[in-house]
């Protein structure tokens, strides 16, 4: 057989089975049994294995996986995923519609309206009809590249049908599992005796960034589209364009519909308040978008979302069952959270158990008490919160709940600081929800990023003795990790290099990591820049404190009360002793010029050049300052497109210099 032949057959096989998928994933057709696919499947596997070189980009082998991504690189947006404005009522609806008609000088339009389903969002590319690139929402202007995990999506064309598509175009929809998908993953899980997701969209958001693609494609992810994006088509409506993709193949929900007028909208948000509970995942609301894109372009953007859609948020599902108890959690800094222990009750999707109870006054404001019957709700259809009681059910001999006195862990006197809601435990060096909490906080990602060690692990190693501050991780010992359950030679060496690693963290990341009351990653990094050291930040005065841009009087007294503690100043030294960074690296602090000295800027909008991240660090590294909010004394608003009309306003009435991007670079470059 030649060689030419060879590639012909891998051609043929790889057209067969990509339309076998399509008739089987999104028109439940089985041309063939699954006996004869899989033969297929793995004559293919054969000689692709046999002939790697000639391997399709878009061959149906990929939808099993089997590449492993470690770092998945960062993308820009060709065009900002913007989220939508929200609303919650009819009322709020009918005022978007007339800003909508005074947009668009009372010129008529439609609507296209669509079930806002509860997945996660992603971007995909196509050039020449086949997939080239799969990213992340992210935070808007940048996502991830998970291109090798989409692929495993059945019902995502890897090749599109047919020759009428553009040479290159995106389209944007929602990831998620279905009801089913999830179910089963969670038994699965349960009979391995391993704990199960809360939650399908978190577990969806979380399968898309696994490293392994063939554990991506056991979980069984869809996709739903909704938008296509494109410089060289000439569709003029949004309704085109979404026929446009069924067209092709994409996997696109038949729940949308064109209304004409406002009471249409009305009657479809109507309709699928019950029927959304039939689909096969969950939804929250209803998305309604101006069809016409010229229209849209005439409505705009604010800073965040467009002018010509919304999203209508049904009212949160609620039931009501019995209080069974009140228990008492403790987080890493002491915090004491009650928590509602449910008589068990079936919500939106999941069993609801526990629900948050936040702190003495919610407790003392709905009056709650152990025997009530509780109306829960959940929060943005995720977080169970209760939502207030049924007195009519309330028993004689109820008696009020009075908070705790006591530390539920460790028995230390609790103590509540004026003017904050939150009960703590002060037993800082001896509480172990504490300690685990900390060292927990101290290995995070954006902390120093130790993945090979999770809550387990180190739940063990308290247990031991072997760990009651973060610091001890840098001295245990071989013999320390191979002792513990579950560890062999390999994930023995393993964690322990991931702990050396960890040493490469930077100055910020060692700062956030410490998990200093109030000091978030953010925070971090502006004491790390503005002080350059542990020991100059140590030193620093409450005065001095608060001269730093954006840190206030309460970040100041937690940091002056941490550097003041002996057992913190203790910690800081065995982490420099292990080898941590408490200082800014040099290359890094390294200014490419002085241009911006002195200048702070407020950044706002989209821009073309750079990402706001990319904005702020090349304002940083030619000597100027990055604030969050516009006053009298900043020098510059450096504004980009879509910029929110609020802070327009603002820098206009305050006379701000307002600067383009390009104004910006011409700065830079004097």
């Amino acid at each position: 057989m030649s060689k030419e032949d060879i590639r012909k057959e891998i051609e043929e096989l790889s057209a067969r089975i990509n339309h076998l998928n399509h008739q089987y994933y999104q028109k439940d057709i089985s041309e063939v049994s699954d006996y004869e696919f899989d033969m297929l499947l793995e004559k293919l596997l054969k000689l692709e294995a046999e002939h790697p070189d000639l391997k399709l980009a878009h061959s149906p082998t990929t939808r099993v996986g089997g590449t492993v991504t470690k770092n998945f690189p960062t993308v820009k947006h060709k065009h900002p995923m913007l989220s939508l404005g929200n609303t919650y009522s009819k009322e709020e609806l009918a005022e978007f519609h007339k800003r909508v008609q005074k947009g668009l000088d009372g010129a008529p339009f439609q609507y296209f309206c669509e079930l806002k389903f509860d997945g996660v969002a992603l971007s995909v590319t196509y050039t020449n009809g086949v997939l080239s690139q799969a990213v992340t929402r992210g935070d808007g202007s940048k996502g991830d590249d998970i291109t090798n995990n989409a692929k495993t999506i059945k019902t995502l064309p890897l090749k599109l049908q047919g020759s009428a598509f553009p040479q290159e175009f995106e389209a944007r929809g929602e990831v998620f599992l279905s009801k089913t998908a999830f179910t089963q993953l969670n038994k699965k899980r349960s009979d391995a005796g391993e704990e199960t997701y809360a939650n399908a969209r978190n577990t969806a958001s979380g399968t898309l960034k696994m490293q392994d693609s063939s554990e991506v494609a056991s979980r069984k992810l869809d996709m739903f589209l909704y938008s296509m994006t494109t410089d060289q088509s000439a569709l003029n409506t949004h309704s085109a364009s979404i026929d446009l993709l069924i067209e092709l193949g994409f996997n696109v929900s038949p729940t949308f519909k064109k209304c004409s007028s406002l009471e249409e909208v009305f009657a479809y948000i109507d309709e699928w308040e019950e029927k959304r509970n039939t689909l096969p995942l969950e939804t929250d609301g209803i998305v309604i978008k101006v069809d016409s894109f010229a229209q849209q372009e005439q409505l705009g953007f604010t800073a965040k979302s467009p002018r010509w859609a919304i999203a209508y948020k049904y009212k949160a599902e609620s039931a009501s069952t019995s209080l069974n108890d009140i228990t008492y959690q403790v987080g890493r800094t002491g915090a004491i959270t009650p928590v509602a222990e449910l008589e068990p009750v079936f919500l939106a999707g999941t069993t609801v158990k526990r629900a948050s109870l936040h702190n003495a006054n919610e407790i003392a404001r709905l009056d709650i008490r152990v025997g009530d019957t509780v109306f829960v709700e959940k929060g943005g259809e995720i977080i169970p919160k209760v939502t207030a009681i049924n007195l009519e059910k309330r028993s004689d001999t109820s008696t009020p709940v009075k908070f705790i006195t006591q530390c539920p862990e460790c028995g230390s006197e609790l103590v509540r600081h004026e003017g904050e809601a939150v009960h703590y435990c002060p037993n800082y060096g001896g509480c172990p929800p504490q300690i685990k909490g900390r060292v927990e906080h101290f290995i995070f990602r954006n902390a120093m990023d130790i993945d090979s060690l999770g809550g387990r692990t180190i739940d063990q190693l308290f247990q031991q003795d072997l760990l009651k501050t973060p610091a001890d991780l840098y001295y245990l010992t071989y013999d320390d990790v191979f002792q513990l359950e579950g560890f062999k030679e390999l994930s023995t060496k393993n964690l322990l290099q991931g702990i050396e690693n960890s040493k490469q963290q930077p100055f910020e990341n060692v700062l956030f990591a410490l998990g200093i009351r109030f000091v978030g990653r953010t925070v971090a990094e502006k004491l790390a820049n503005h002080f350059g050291n542990i020991d100059k930040l140590a030193s620093a005065g409450f005065e001095e404190l608060i001269e730093v841009p954006e840190i206030g009087e309460r970040i100041a007294e937690s940091l002056v009360q941490y550097f003041g503690e002996p057992q913190n100043q203790e910690e800081i030294g065995r982490l420099r002793e292990a080898g941590l960074n408490f200082q800014i690296d040099e290359d890094k602090g390294t200014l490419e010029s002085e241009v911006l000295e002195g200048k702070s800027f407020v950044i706002s909008g989209v821009f073309t050049e750079f990402s706001r991240d990319e904005l702020k660090e090349k304002i940083k590294r030619n000597g100027g300052k990055v604030v969050s909010s516009i006053s009298a004394k900043l020098d510059y608003l450096l504004a980009g497109e879509n910029m929110g009309p609020a802070k327009l306003a603002k820098a206009e009435k305050l006379g701000i210099n307002m600067i383009s991007e390009q104004d910006f670079l011409s700065m830079l470059n004097q």
